[in-house]
């Protein structure tokens, strides 16, 4: 018999968004990068051979991980205060920082679940949280 835990979703969220339309937003020299991206994120988009798939997927991510907490940018999250990493077998995560890591804690989530995909023209991400 298969044994299930008994956790409680308590948010789910998708976005997907056009590779182009992000590799435009990182061109401009206005900041957006630094505005949307941790230093560290930065440094690994801009490793990558087709970077603004790598800058999509996490941008992705972040508007997946606002729709499953049902707040928009209005509950106190800030965007480059929203990382995405990895692990070493390449499974994404989210580490927060600043007001974010404080606005996460004080919602009591146990866990959540990150799953990025892109290609060429499009990228996505969904989010699960128990």
């Amino acid at each position: 018999m298969l044994k299930i835990k008994n956790e409680m979703v308590t948010g789910i969220g998708i976005d997907i968004i056009e590779t182009v339309r992000m590799a435009e937003k990182i061109s401009k020299k206005n900041g957006f990068a630094k505005h949307v991206f941790s230093a560290s994120e930065i440094k690994y988009c801009e490793s990558q051979k087709n970077k603004a798939e790598h800058y999509a997927g996490r941008f992705a991510a972040k508007e997946a991980l606002l729709k499953a907490l049902g707040t928009g940018l209005s509950g106190n999250f800030t965007l480059n205060e929203i990382e995405v990493r990895h692990d070493e077998m390449g499974k994404p995560s989210f580490y927060f920082t600043g007001t974010t890591r404080q606005a996460i804690k004080k919602r009591r989530i146990s866990k959540i679940h990150l799953s990025i995909s892109h290609q060429k023209s499009v990228a996505c991400a969904v989010v699960v949280i128990e």
